[in-house]
Formats: C-alpha cells, structure tokens, sequence
C-alpha cells in the first residue's frame, strides 16, 4: 500500500487546440457522414490527491476485533457476555468500511476489497451474536467457510504486499477451525479459533505498527517485505506511480 506524493499532477501536455465537428478531408475531398474527433491526450489534466495511509487503522482494527472474538472463543468471557463482546466487535464494521473506502480512493483494489470484506465480516458476527438464537453458530459456521473460500483467492493476489498477505495467511485456518467448529460444535475446535484469532491479532498488530512507523518516517523501519508492484509503489519515482493511470477505474469510461 502507498500513498500518492504531495500534489501530484499527471499533465500530458499543454492545450493545444480545440475539437472541431469538421469532416475528415482525404485527397478525394470530405468524407461525408463521419466525423472528426481529435487526440483528446494533450488536452487531458488528472489530478490525483494525496492522503494518509489507511491500512494501519484497518489493521489495528483487525487486531482489537480478533483478540475480543479471539476471547470469547477460549472462554475468557461467559457466555451471557456475548452481547457484550457484539458491542465492542461492531464499531470494527464502520472503521474497516472507512479504511475500505479510503483504499479505493487510493486506488489500491486489493486492499480496498479485503477491508471491506473484513468491515462486513465484523458486522455479520455483531449482528448474529446479538440477534441469539440456536442456529446463529452453524449461520457463522457457513459463513466462515465463505470467509476461507475468498481468503484463499485473494492470497493468490497479495502476496507482494506482504502484510496483507500475511493477515491473511494466519486468517485462513481461522476461518476453517470457526467454520468447522460452527457446524460441528465440537468445543476443541472452537478453542482453537481461539488461539488462532490471538495470533491474527498479533499478526495485524506488527502490520499496523511497521506501517505506521514507515509512513512517518518516509522509509521502510521494521520489515514488511514488499516485492514486485507493492514495492515500486514505496521505492520507485512519480513516474512509476503514473504509469497506465489513463487505464484505472474512475479515468476510463467504464469499470
């Protein structure tokens, strides 16, 4: 993830002159019933605004949810304190659902896409554990196990930004033992959903902080370990972070 350098301005090139409705002229004359359209590129200004970072927000967020999940799953808390716990997992939803938001705006789809999955996530677990009920378990159960399917595509995406690849690496057999354990009942299962939220939260903690230091101090200080793309993004010059934007959803006419 990086963010876009203070006032860029992508200018291909200086006005040049106006369109005119104009016929094509051909050596034979006007070719009538078409009509002339000029090379709009040098007539074309896009301007891209800077912002902070979001990912270290999105992945503190992770963390705080997944050790107050992560607890109720070990037994730390008593059943009856799962409203409780629903209470304190829901403001998760509105924060990724922002840091999902801002992703876009940043035109960083790969993490845009898995923040807002997580924002939804957190939202679905809130609501079903406040909502009761003897088949809310075996509903996150199956919910969870969709939760694994599109974690298991989207690492086949991120893995050249190694933070969020790593997340989700240590998200994806959470994600089955929650499953598993929703549909089983089996309560060793459970408490291994557990163990396994409290080490995502670790996981995201590192992320949220490495980030968080790189971006104030414009330089990579605790390793991420960004390759290919998500690397150029960070170490390469104005120029690299233009390239193809005339390509990119909001530039082009449709997505």
């Amino acid at each position: 993830m990086s963010t876009d350098p203070a006032a860029e301005t992508a200018d291909a090139g200086p006005v040049t002159g106006a369109g005119t409705d104009a016929a094509p002229v051909t050596d034979t004359g006007p070719v009538p019933g078409r009509r002339f359209e000029p090379d709009l590129r040098a007539m074309t200004r896009i301007n891209l605004r800077p912002i902070a970072s979001p990912m270290p927000l999105g992945f503190f967020t992770v963390a705080i949810a997944s050790v107050m999940t992560g607890s109720l799953q070990l037994g730390v808390f008593e059943t009856a304190a799962r409203d409780a716990v629903a209470l304190c997992v829901l403001p998760a939803f509105a924060l990724q659902l922002l840091v999902g938001f801002l992703a876009f705006g940043a035109r960083d789809v790969i993490a845009a896409t898995l923040m807002a999955v997580f924002a939804g996530s957190w939202a679905a677990y809130a609501l079903v554990l406040l909502g009761g009920g003897s088949e809310g378990p075996r509903v996150l159960g199956v919910f969870n196990l969709a939760l694994l399917a599109f974690g298991a595509l989207m690492t086949a995406v991120t893995r050249a930004k190694r933070a969020l690849w790593l997340v989700l690496l240590v998200s994806l057999p959470r994600w089955a033992a929650t499953g598993l354990a929703g549909l089983t009942g089996a309560e060793w299962l459970t408490h291994l959903s557990g163990a396994l939220g409290l080490l995502v939260a670790l996981v995201a903690m590192y992320a949220a902080f490495a980030l968080m230091l790189e971006d104030m101090r414009s330089e990579e200080v605790l390793p991420i370990g960004r390759s290919g793309p998500a690397h150029a993004a960070v170490e390469g010059d104005l120029a690299v972070q233009l390239r193809n934007v005339e390509r990119q959803a909001g530039v082009r006419r449709t997505l």
